[in-house]
């Protein structure tokens, strides 16, 4: 009875005994291991220059050519630019203005001579017959109010053209019904401009003084198409048109030294006045 109680009871002794252990070894002290941080140091080693490839041209060519070999089709870049063929690129038949033009009088003997010689043009009557052959509605006598009226209009939204600035237009005859007609007109208007810098000073013009402007406008129109309508196309400038207004441009004047204890009033400094200088763009 006594060897069979002792049998029963060991496995629980020995699984005692092996959680006792198990407690003194997780008492054990365990120190921390030294901590490396690796430092990046330069390549020791020597990197050979590619053999028989000069440049990046090669390289891409050498690119090519490893697709090619392995059946892959690169598909070809177009730089393509948009073009419009529905109006030209410049004026083709540039009106040029008489010296002495809005200073002639139609009663003098030069400005009469001139009025002729602009009304007997032979090859007047004909582009005239031609434009009303696709603009019924043309006169020469209503087209001027109009020309006007689009012309007032192209100056309000002129910012709008910015948007031309990076583009470039070429023009080609593609067949025989594309056809434009541009039609030259004189505008002597009375206009007021003025322009102010960023600190709101006038640099140039006024709004009060209206001033006397003479302008050789040029219209367009793409006849062939239906729903065209005249658009301004562009300007002429003759070459004895008078030199613009110079801009006053507001600049920055660098007055003298003034030492510790004294004031610019008592110096009697003379601020310099800038000269007008004529500047573009």
């Amino acid at each position: 009875m006594a060897t069979s109680m002792r049998r029963a009871l060991m496995p629980l002794h020995r699984m005692r005994f092996s959680n006792l252990k198990n407690a003194e070894a997780s008492l054990e002290v365990r120190y921390p291991l030294p901590f490396v941080v690796p430092i990046r140091t330069k390549k020791r080693y020597f990197v050979p220059p590619a053999v028989g490839v000069k440049g990046k041209a090669a390289a891409s060519a050498d690119q090519e050519a490893k697709a090619r070999a392995a059946g892959v089709v690169l598909r070809q870049e177009y730089m393509e630019r948009d073009i419009n063929i529905a109006c030209t690129a410049g004026v083709f038949d540039p009106y040029i203005p008489p010296e002495g033009d809005a200073r002639l009088s139609s009663v003098t003997v030069k400005g009469l001579k001139q009025r002729t010689d602009e009304n007997t043009k032979p090859s007047l009557h004909c582009r005239i017959r031609k434009l009303k052959e696709h603009d019924a509605e043309f006169t020469t006598k209503v087209f001027p109010v109009k020309a006007q009226e689009i012309f007032m209009h192209s100056l309000s939204y002129d910012p709008n053209q910015l948007g031309n600035r990076y583009k470039t237009l070429r023009w080609h005859f593609v067949d025989k019904g594309n056809m434009f007609g541009q039609v030259t007109v004189r505008m002597h208007s009375r206009q007021s401009l003025a322009v102010y810098d960023r600190f709101g000073r006038l640099m140039m013009g006024s709004e009060e003084e209206p001033r006397d402007v003479l302008e050789y406008l040029v219209l367009e129109r793409h006849l062939v198409n239906h729903y065209g309508m005249w658009r301004l196309h562009g300007k002429i400038v003759p070459a004895w048109a008078p030199v613009t207004e110079p801009i006053v441009k507001t600049v920055m004047i660098l007055g003298p030294e003034l030492k510790p204890g004294e004031e610019f009033e008592g110096l009697n400094y003379e601020v310099p006045k800038p000269k007008a200088v004529q500047w573009h763009k």
